[in-house]
């Protein structure tokens, strides 16, 4: 495997709007090396989303290079697309999309599952990984029962839960107050440490940013 989980080579995107067109990212590099947490800072409507989605391979560049884990998803199919979010990526989400008919448990258990682990296997790593973020008595609750931060923390172990080499997060801590933000913000990085994954994290945040790795600009589709 390449020692780069995410490289991005001369990313442009551009959409067209009546009879202009408008151009988000423009020969955008950016390279994120195994067991790196990487902070993406920008203003709203810099084109952070539009970066993560690529990156997500929930959207094509107009023009450039997209490679996870150094498969070059260029001219992959959306079958092989979706085999390789499922292999490699992992996605949080500013607002956890929890299925709320289900519980802690089964949220998380539910993607492993369609990943092809058994049941019981799926449960057992489930467990593990709620207990981990502190939610071992919270288990059996579903989204509803549980608080922002709680319900954030088990999107956080969803992510996890395939053992993704990637994680990329979308403001994962902009829906919360500053308090919960950072206490949720220290279990995410506490357990992408512990388990040696790399994360690409859209933030406002500056002071959240600032304890990542390392913090690249996004400005008018530039990074900087």
């Amino acid at each position: 495997m390449s020692n780069f989980v995410l490289q991005l080579n001369n990313i442009t995107r551009t959409y067209r709007q009546a009879e202009a067109q408008l151009t988000v990212l423009s020969n955008l590099n950016l390279e994120v090396k195994s067991g790196e947490v990487v902070a993406l800072v920008g203003q709203s409507g810099s084109g952070k989303t539009t970066l993560l989605q690529i990156a997500g391979l929930l959207d094509n560049p107009t023009s450039g290079d997209v490679k996870i884990c150094g498969d070059n998803v260029n001219f992959a199919n959306d079958k092989k697309r979706t085999l390789l979010r499922r292999k490699y990526l992992g996605f949080v989400y500013q607002f956890h999309h929890l299925l709320p008919e289900f519980s802690a448990l089964e949220n998380v258990v539910l993607p492993q599952m369609v990943a092809g682990l058994s049941q019981e296997q799926a449960e057992e790593k489930s467990r593990e990984l709620l207990i981990e973020l502190g939610l071992g008595e919270r288990i059996s609750h579903r989204p509803a029962r549980l608080s922002g931060g709680e319900q954030q923390r088990v999107a956080i172990a969803r992510a996890l839960a395939n053992n993704p080499a990637l994680i990329l997060a979308d403001e994962p801590t902009g829906n919360l107050d500053p308090k919960t933000a950072d206490a949720v913000f220290d279990m995410f990085m506490r357990l992408a440490k512990q388990h040696g994954k790399s994360a690409l994290v859209a933030t406002h945040n500056l002071e959240l940013a600032k304890r990542m790795d390392r913090i690249v600009h996004l400005e008018g589709g530039v990074l900087r």
